[in-house]
Order: C-alpha cells, then sequence, then structure tokens
C-alpha cells in the first residue's frame, strides 16, 4: 500500500514528543519522528549506544513514547531477539520489536549480533540511520564513512570504500532488506510498514544527515538527504528474499542511468567534512557509487 503525506498525518500517537535533545536538522530525529510513530502502537524499541541513546531524553524527563531498552554497542540484536521470543512466549505476538540505532552500531561494533540475529532468522527489524560516523562520541570514521569525509580519526579525509551493510544482509539471507532516506519520507514508513508486516531478520538502512558532525547548515539536511539519492551515491531500493530481486524505489529508478544524475559535486559542496576531498578522492568516492549499483543490477 502506497504511503502518502496524508498518512503520515494520520498515526496511532506521536513517537517523538516535544523537547527531544536532537541537534537542530536531525536527519535521525525527522526519520525516527515519521517511521516509528506510523507503528507506535505495536513497538519495542532497543536502542544501542548511539545519538538516541541521548536525544530521547535523560534525568525524568523522556521524548520517546514507546517501550524502549537502552544497552551496549554490541549488543542491540541479541537484546531484541530475547525481547521477541519472551513476548511470543507470553501471547502477544502482535508486538513488534525494532533496533534503532546509528551506523557505528549497526556497521561495526555490533555487526556480529546483528548477523547472528540474521543467521537465526529472529523476528526483528533493525534499522540503522546511518549518520556516516560515531556522532555521539567525537566524531570518529565508521564503516559507512563517505570516502574523502573529513572524522576526528581521518583528518585528510577517509580513504577506506563504506562496508555497504544492506548487501552484507542480502548475502547473509535476511528477510528483507532496504534502503531508504530523510529526504523520502513516504517511502521510508512504506518499507517500515512492510518490513514488519514479514517474520524474520530484516534490516532498513536510512540515509540521515548529520549537521555538527558533516559540517553542514542545519537547514539543508533534507536538501542534502534529496541530492544524495539524485547523485547516485545513496540508491533508495528494496529486496526481497521470496522473490531474490531488488526493486528500485520510484525517487531512484531515473537514477540508475548515469547520465541522469546530478553531479557529485553539488552534494560534497554542501558539506565541511568533505570541503577539501582531492580529486583522486572524489574518482574514487564516483567509483564507490559505481560499485554499489553494479551490485544491485545482479538482483534486478
Amino acid at each position: 500500500m502506497t504511503v502518502t503525506q496524508k498518512d503520515l498525518l494520520n498515526v496511532p500517537k506521536k513517537a517523538l514528543l516535544k523537547g527531544h535533545f536532537a541537534c537542530a536538522g536531525c536527519g535521525s530525529a525527522l526519520a525516527f519522528r515519521h517511521a516509528i510513530s506510523a507503528i507506535a502502537d505495536k513497538v519495542i524499541l532497543v536502542v544501542p549506544a548511539s545519538c538516541a541513546s541521548v536525544y530521547q531524553g535523560g534525568g525524568k524527563g523522556a521524548s520517546f513514547n514507546v517501550p524502549t531498552i537502552n544497552t551496549a554497542f554490541a549488543a542491540s540484536d541479541a537484546v531484541a531477539s530475547g525481547v521477541r521470543r519472551a513476548m511470543k512466549m507470553k501471547g502477544k505476538d502482535d508486538l513488534k520489536v525494532v533496533v534503532w540505532g546509528g551506523d557505528g552500531s549497526g556497521a561495526d561494533i555490533g555487526i556480529a549480533t546483528e548477523i547472528g540475529a540474521c543467521d537465526r532468522q529472529e523476528d526483528i527489524l533493525h534499522i540503522i540511520y546511518s549518520n556516516n560516523v560515531y556522532g555521539n562520541t567525537g566524531g570518529q570514521r565508521s564503516g559507512d564513512t563517505m570516502i574523502g569525509a573529513k572524522t576526528a580519526t581521518t583528518p585528510k579525509g577517509n580513504t577506506t570504500p563504506r562496508k555497504m551493510v544492506p548487501f552484507i544482509m542480502i548475502a547473509n539471507n535476511a528477510r528483507y532488506v532496504a534502503t531508504a532516506s530523510s529526504a523520502f519520507i513516504e517511502d521510508l514508513v512504506e518499507k517500515v510498514k512492510k518490513a514488519i508486516s514479514f517474520e524474520g531478520f530484516k534490516l532498513i538502512q536510512i540515509d540521515a544527515p548529520c549537521p555538527p558532525n558533516w559540517r553542514t547548515d542545519s537547514a539543508d539536511s533534507v536538501k542534502v538527504a534529496r541530492l544524495a539519492v539524485q547523485t547516485g551515491i545513496w540508491p533508495l531500493f528494496e529486496w526481497d528474499r521470496e522473490t531474490n530481486e531488488v526493486v528500485l524505489s520510484r525517487a531512484s529508478k531515473k537514477y540508475e542511468d548515469k547520465s541522469n544524475r546530478k553531479q557529485i559535486t553539488e552534494w560534497t559542496s554542501l558539506q565541511g567534512r568533505l570541503k577539501t576531498i582531492t580529486e583522486d578522492q572524489l574518482i574514487a568516492l564516483e567509483f564507490d557509487t559505481e560499485r554499489q549499483w553494479n551490485f544491485l543490477r545482479k538482483f534486478m
């Protein structure tokens, strides 16, 4: 079922309340507000160490309006697996368990328990909001950092290609895998609703700009995320194990053809972390972008 803007207004309840601690322009908070609100009447969240551990609130206040369990970086999918099994034993099969964490956990420190949960086909949905960095501990490079990006641990620009976790989970036989963007909210919500309808391990990775670490204007977060799709850097797709086919989302279909894409420099020029990207790094970033598309074409 296609999700419309009207659907975004008709949600069970607001998952993110006023007074949260997210930075202005946070792509993760924007995505959370819509994606989790769409399923807020039937979800239990597991949050590994991440920015979401902070912007949910602290002390006597809390901005997450859904049951939430906070856990260590590496443990989220193990914890989520236990919670889901417990709910099933209690006859509460209608409750869905969702991991909401960044790429520091989802692409690096927690990937072992993530792959383990996928191997066991645990009935959970892992959502990675990717801000391409360890956003809550000083801005260090993660496995999902873009080539050329300056971070606390790559002051001259990252030179390592992205880990591309969705492809790892496709190879690992997940039930459903998708990418999404904080600039295309209807597409995101549609994929989250679809994912929780399947039984087994599901993964969605969201492009979520981070103004402080990307050194962007907080007012440009949606623009930056939209350009990531339009330049081909962040293809929007979904893969279903039952069909073993990749389906491009409407917003990405025209960009399979490289001649339709905007120049990557339109995207890099808005980000301070990429202001000094070298010609060699830019070529490597373009090559890495095409690497994603070549992989996707094998399943289309």
